[in-house]
């Protein structure tokens, strides 16, 4: 039996590309998901008093945003009640020192506490809660999740790039088009890139087949803290282009997907703040709608057109656009510079956009284990 989630209507905050977005819940037609069997450990947290049975709360806290949403038990799917979403940037000058800045806990903190208000709020009963690239990589990352321990009561797991992963493809398979065989999922996160290669078997009831999985070292805050984000020059922004190519290449020969790519049958399913940034922009939403950008198709001549005009356009103009806003203005050059190097490797012409991932992955994760 299928799966599904749906949202309160209304334009979506809990996105971080609703820069202008009024505080009302995710929304989103709902859809049918496909779950990976694999268990995971739920915790246990206290029960409330709000609504009926058991209500769950996913938590991704990454590089750039800390995002939660919480849901009820729907049939055999999920109706959302809640969700938050903060770009907090934990991962700023990671790359650099090895460590998390005490300016970027502080952030964190802040925003952590607002979720554990709402997952006390709202009764939750089963929950996971999950860190990733940021975490991975500093230095002071256990002692970072003790301090979130004590401040909000939340306890954080620092989850691996595989994992990662298939919580991605958990959480968006629904998106992905049964008729082709293969699909490549990719995420552009803050400080790294999930690209995940998949086989879609014959029997739609039954999970897509991970072939393959990379973390790379990169994402959006990593190449803006480096190549810069505010006026960006024409080699800087190519320079990004080719850094991402010459990561990703070994990754298209170890699994030949050129050649399968060549053949069709190969589809593109994007996950990212990035993608769905892009996709607000060529649909020329007033303001960003999750409603609207989930689920939409942007073809590889429609991305390479937003973001050469995106890489030409200074800080304040790119600030000023209702999809983006000024806290991701710097960064989002660095994700199309990245997007453009996956669609030269990929060229199948055409992108699945998914305002959805991790989050939603363990949620059915969690439904699974009931």
């Amino acid at each position: 039996m299928s799966s599904s989630i749906s949202y309160p209507t209304g334009p979506n905050p809990a996105s971080p590309t609703a820069a202008t977005a009024p505080a009302t819940a995710a929304q989103t037609r709902p859809q049918p998901v496909l779950r990976n069997g694999a268990a995971v450990q739920a915790r246990r947290v206290p029960h409330g008093s709000f609504g009926w049975g058991e209500t769950y709360a996913a938590l991704d806290l990454g590089t750039n945003n800390c995002r939660l949403l919480v849901a009820r038990a729907n049939g055999g799917g999920f109706r959302v009640i809640d969700a938050f979403s903060r770009i907090v940037r934990l991962g700023e000058g990671v790359n650099a020192t090895g460590v998390l800045s005490e300016a970027a806990i502080l952030r964190t903190l802040d925003a952590l506490k607002v979720c554990a208000a709402k997952i006390a709020h709202r009764g939750v009963t089963r929950a996971r809660y999950v860190a990733t690239e940021a975490c991975r990589r500093a230095e002071n990352c256990e002692s970072f999740l003790d301090r979130v321990r004590q401040a909000t009561g939340i306890a954080i797991e620092t989850i691996t790039t595989e994992e990662e992963a298939r919580l991605a493809v958990n959480g968006c398979a629904s998106l992905l088009d049964p008729t082709l065989p293969y699909a490549l999922v990719f995420d552009i996160g803050g400080g790294s890139t999930e690209l995940v290669w998949l086989r879609l078997p014959p029997d739609p009831a039954r999970d897509p087949e991970i072939l393959g999985v990379v973390s790379l070292p990169f994402g959006v805050v990593t190449f803006t803290e480096r190549y810069g984000g505010d006026d960006i020059a024409g080699e800087d922004y190519q320079s990004m282009v080719d850094e991402a190519l010459a990561a990703m290449a070994d990754f298209v020969r170890r699994h030949d997907i050129a050649a399968v790519v060549a053949g069709g049958g190969v589809q593109m399913l994007g996950s990212s703040g990035t993608v769905t940034t892009l996709a607000g922009i060529h649909l020329g939403l007033p303001r960003y709608n999750r409603n609207v950008v989930d689920g939409s198709t942007l073809l590889f001549e429609d991305i390479r057109a937003v973001s050469q005009r995106l890489a030409a356009a200074d800080f304040a103009e790119r600030a000023a656009h209702p999809c983006i806003g000024t806290e991701r203005a710097d960064l989002v050059v660095a994700g199309c510079a990245i997007l453009e190097a996956i669609c030269r490797l990929w060229p199948v012409q055409r992108l699945r956009v998914a305002d959805r991932g991790v989050r939603e992955g363990i949620l059915f994760d969690l439904l699974a284990q009931r």
